[in-house]
């Protein structure tokens, strides 16, 4: 097994390190304290083609492998959680979505702007009643000719301030629970159609989160991805992808955890040594370190499947479950070995601490994932493939774009 990365790998690794380095970290402290999202981030990660990575280029897009699209992440979430989001939500939930299951039309459409950064795309599946539970969606489509009236209400949409694009699901039948779900493209601007922000969030305060509704949304039938009950499946495998960058993330969280607590336990001294010396830091610092290397691990045979187009379920909630797990227990455990200034904003582990905390309820909750977790294991979960299969990463045939394993 070769796990070394490729040119491109490192090449993509280097340049998202140097843009969240240079153009989040200074600040982020600030932002976070004072809960702003800065709306030029994003042009600037349009700009350096981080939007559009997994994307093929005849869509505008990078055309990188999901290697590369995991170590983005993790470099940005490194820096801030809130970087990582914009990934989740642009690039996993509706972008990669779009590539799987849009027409060409709405792939020109939608995902050639948003793989460039000239739209801003998210996803709305959560609302006020439903959250794990999609086929209790309340928000209703309702044909109306060649046109569609949406009326409902989404809760806890990232970015959804400031998106053009936001992928919507809708049920044309309440009663047939989630097979009645339905995925559309809703623009800003639509008549009837208006966001809000969430305040007093526990983490993730430098990015946005909000609220849509909708009254009496008119939709265009060709704003519907998909065919009519196939929202449940195109949702789901939008999660896939959404949970795939959120694992990613979690690895760089870990990482970062784990070098803000080496930093401090060389810099700190009690009873005349540095605190490092003393066994049970080492204990923490040491399950940080195993926790980054086999969250990594799961992450890279996860990306491995999403190269070549095999459905991924199984091992991307394993590694989601696992890599946002061992983000949280290594930010408490980073708190504790800098004792009181952890407690305080002074040092970034209490920031660390509070945008790990929502990792293991978004995506899946853990016990979601427990769940699942299970099923396979117990054979009572068998996954089939996908009417609209995964495609593979571009370039993937070639060996200097894949990592062997």
């Amino acid at each position: 097994m070769n796990f070394d990365l490729t040119s491109d790998q490192k090449q993509v690794r280097d340049m998202v390190r140097e843009f969240a380095q240079r153009e989040v970290a200074p600040y982020i402290q600030e932002w976070d304290a004072k809960g702003e999202f800065h709306r030029e981030v994003l042009t600037k990660m349009g700009e350096l083609g981080i939007l559009g990575l997994p994307i093929p280029e005849e869509y505008g897009g990078s055309g990188f492998d999901y290697i590369s699209l995991a170590l983005a992440c993790e470099e940005l979430e490194y820096v801030d959680t809130f970087l990582r989001v914009i990934m989740s939500v642009h690039v996993g939930l509706n972008s990669l979505a779009l590539l799987q299951w849009g027409t060409e039309a709405q792939k020109q459409r939608w995902l050639t702007p948003q793989a460039t950064g000239e739209k801003i795309a998210t996803f709305g599946l959560t609302e006020p009643n439903a959250g794990s539970d999609a086929g209790s969606i309340e928000t209703t489509a309702t044909r109306d000719g060649d046109s569609y009236l949406l009326n409902g209400a989404k809760m806890w949409i990232s970015l959804a301030e400031v998106a053009d694009h936001f992928l919507v699901f809708a049920s044309v039948d309440r009663s047939l629970k989630h097979k009645g779900l339905t995925a559309f493209v809703v623009e800003r601007g639509m008549p009837g159609f208006t966001t809000g922000t969430i305040k007093g969030k526990l983490g993730v305060r430098a990015g946005n989160t909000g609220e849509l509704a909708f009254d009496n949304v008119r939709v265009p039938l060709e704003n519907r991805i998909g065919e009519e009950g196939e929202g449940f499946k195109i949702a789901m495998s939008c999660i896939d992808q959404g949970r795939f960058t959120v694992g990613a993330g979690a690895v760089g969280l870990t990482r970062a955890c784990l070098d803000a607590s080496v930093r401090y336990a060389h810099e700190r001294e009690t009873f005349g040594v540095e605190i490092g010396r003393h066994q049970l830091v080492q204990q923490m610092i040491a399950k940080m370190a195993l926790g980054y290397e086999t969250s990594w691990l799961l992450t890279a045979k996860a990306a491995e499947l999403k190269n070549r187009g095999v459905r991924n379920t199984r091992e991307t909630s394993l590694m989601k479950w696992h890599a946002c797990d061992v983000a949280l227990q290594s930010a408490d455990d980073a708190i504790q070995i800098h004792g009181a200034y952890g407690f305080s904003n002074e040092y970034p582990v209490e920031r660390f601490w509070r945008n790990s905390r929502g990792a293991v309820i978004y995506e899946g909750t853990r016990e979601i994932h427990t769940i699942l977790q299970a099923e396979y294991a117990l054979g009572y979960r068998n996954d089939k493939p996908l009417s609209h299969p995964q495609p593979p990463a571009v370039g993937y045939e070639n060996p200097e774009l894949a990592l062997t394993l």
